[in-house]
């Protein structure tokens, strides 16, 4: 576990935010990256991006404040872009076959411009 605060950047966008995360979300870094992005939520971006570029380990609770930030993204009528998984990372999403359900692109910049 990582004592480190996962949150790197929010970076303003002119349709939206973008949230760099880093090293493990895990049960005790979950709650700081779920605060973080209600809160951008609550101000009804229209993408909010959540770059993962950094984060080496996610468990099922890092899962869930995604899920939970992509249903509030959806009842707010925006769009959320996940972006550079680790393959680690990527494997969770594939066996939970919420790559179906994420936009997942590869990195940053094309999340930018999809």
């Amino acid at each position: 576990m990582s004592d480190n605060n996962p949150i790197v950047n929010t970076e303003a966008l002119s349709d939206g935010t973008m949230l760099t995360l880093q090293g493990e979300i895990d049960l005790s870094q979950s709650p700081t990256v779920r605060a973080s992005l209600l809160e951008m939520a609550q101000a009804k971006p229209q993408r909010l991006i959540v770059d993962l570029t950094a984060v080496s380990y996610m468990d099922s609770s890092g899962v869930a404040t995604l899920v939970e930030a992509l249903q509030q993204q959806r009842k707010n009528k925006g769009q959320m872009i996940l972006c550079g998984l680790q393959p680690k990372v990527r494997s969770i999403f594939e066996i939970a076959r919420l790559d179906l359900v994420f936009t997942i692109v590869d990195n940053a910049e094309a999340a930018k411009s999809a």
